[in-house]
């Protein structure tokens, strides 16, 4: 029976790290309703769009078949470099994106690539941890992503997990710009959806 409390927002991070990982750590593979729900955590704006990528990428029978060699790839991957290197060179994921979906598969070896995060480690780091996604060489890439992991390792309380670390940063993020906006009576924040 489904448990439809999983798809709760609040609910699905929860859901991903606990069935959705121990689902692909047993058989090697994720349903596209489990990746999709990573993909909706990390930016529910990007489905479509992936779908799409997905359904026409050569040598896939649909998005069914997609989701399976994708992950099914990510099972087989060796190293954390060619887990990496498997989404964004082959199935050209986005380094926001592709750390989100190994986050949630592999949660002790990658965090997830945000900018909010960069933006709340060291001031002086900040622009370059920033700017890594917009590289366009893998190697680069994988250099620049291995400098923020270890920058979000040492600027959350050692005792925090690699998952909460990226949470820590977040939430201090999020804070800060909430306290920003609150004093500048929220003249510079992006106006409400109407």
């Amino acid at each position: 029976m489904t448990d439809y409390l999983d798809y709760y927002s609040s609910n699905l991070e929860g859901y991903l790290l606990g069935k959705v990982r121990a689902n692909f750590l047993q058989i090697g593979f994720l349903s596209p309703t489990e990746f999709f729900c990573i993909i909706i955590w990390k930016a529910n704006r990007a489905k479509s769009k992936i779908a799409t990528k997905l359904s026409n990428h050569p040598g896939c029978d649909g998005l069914d078949d997609a989701v399976r060699k994708l992950t099914g790839e990510l099972a087989r991957a060796e190293t954390p470099e060619t887990k990496m290197q498997t989404l964004v060179e082959k199935w050209k994921f986005a380094l926001p994106m592709a750390s989100a979906i190994l986050t949630i598969l592999y949660p002790d070896e990658f965090t997830v690539y945000d900018v909010r995060v960069a933006g709340a480690i060291d001031e002086e780091k900040q622009t370059e941890l920033k700017r890594i996604a917009n590289r366009t060489v893998f190697a680069d890439i994988w250099s620049g992503y291995c400098e923020f992991r270890e920058w979000v390792k040492k600027s959350a309380p050692t005792s925090f997990s690699l998952r909460d670390k990226d949470r820590h940063l977040w939430g201090k993020s999020f804070f800060l710009q909430l306290q920003k906006d609150i004093q500048d009576n929220f003249q510079n924040s992006p106006p409400d959806p109407e």
